[in-house]
């Protein structure tokens, strides 16, 4: 195993720590289930807006193996319109509080909104998931360290509405790793712990195909920040763009990305498809020879 996954293994996450190393399927990384309650997402918008659909949903991905369920009530695809924090939460609270007493794992609000992180906290989440790295509300940060949650802290280049317009950088790498760096040293000047603290390169989040693929192939260079690393790639458009069909099924390139960056040493994988995503990396730790541990 890479000894440096060793050193990200634990994500306290308010009244208890993940550990990155061994999930619930005794392997890392850990299963991230992606359940968007949006009209509008870019993979599975609309199928979820129903609560029961959305509870379904989430129950059926614990089963399937999932560590943590990641709801969101606001799509950031490239171009999206931003919804108001109350139609956000109107979204997401009522999923959140049904699965609070079924779920045995931790449920992560996706949003950038400090009153709808409040909001889901309340109604029985344990994760804040930014795509802003906390930039996007001044309030996110002390929601954060009030309720000591556990926090991913996401790049992005510009907006959702933007951010796909000429992405550029220097070095996409170095650069992404200086700010979570910066980020990070952020948080905890603000109040929150390095314990609870996740990062996230942001794939296809102001980036180019090319830029994404250098992210992943250096997934090294984000574990020694020495915090749990969480990649996001699932159904990108990246993934049609390399299979040379922009309207291809993505599901197959997405469980190559994730093997990938598991033999990488990633720490969260977040994904739509939970069963194969879990099938293949059960495969690929059985066929490696590595131990769960």
């Amino acid at each position: 195993m890479n000894p440096s996954v060793a050193l990200n293994a634990s994500w306290d996450i308010g009244k208890r720590t993940l550990d990155c190393n061994q999930g619930r399927n005794g392997f890392a990384p850990l299963v991230m289930g992606i359940l968007n309650v949006t009209p509008d997402s870019f993979s599975d918008g609309g199928r979820h807006l129903d609560i029961e659909a959305a509870v379904a949903a989430a129950l059926a991905m614990q089963h399937a193996g999932a560590d943590i369920i990641d709801i969101g009530g606001e799509s950031t695809r490239p171009y999206s319109e931003p919804v108001d924090a109350d139609e956000e939460l109107r979204r997401v609270e009522p999923v959140i509080q049904q699965l609070r007493g079924q779920l045995e794992i931790p449920i992560s609000i996706d949003t950038s909104k400090a009153s709808v992180a409040r909001g889901a906290i309340a109604a029985g989440a344990e994760i804040i998931n930014d795509v802003t790295g906390l930039q996007g509300d001044p309030d996110m940060a002390t929601v954060a360290a009030d309720y000591g949650v556990g926090v991913c802290v996401m790049h992005m280049q510009g907006t959702p509405q933007t951010m796909q317009n000429n992405p550029m950088y220097g070095n996409v790498v170095d650069e992404i790793a200086d700010y979570l760096a910066q980020r990070l040293d952020w948080c905890l000047n603000r109040g929150i712990e390095r314990n609870r603290i996740c990062l996230d390169p942001g794939i296809g989040f102001g980036k180019t195909h090319e830029h994404n693929l250098e992210l992943i192939r250096n997934v090294t260079r984000f574990l020694s920040l020495g915090r749990p690393i969480l990649i996001g790639h699932s159904r990108k458009g990246f993934i049609g763009k390399l299979l040379g069909d922009k309207s291809a099924d993505r599901d197959a390139g997405t469980l190559g990305v994730t093997l990938a960056v598991a033999a990488a040493g990633a720490n969260i994988v977040r994904v739509h498809a939970v069963q194969p995503s879990v099938d293949a990396l059960r495969l690929f730790r059985a066929c490696a020879g590595r131990s769960a541990s």
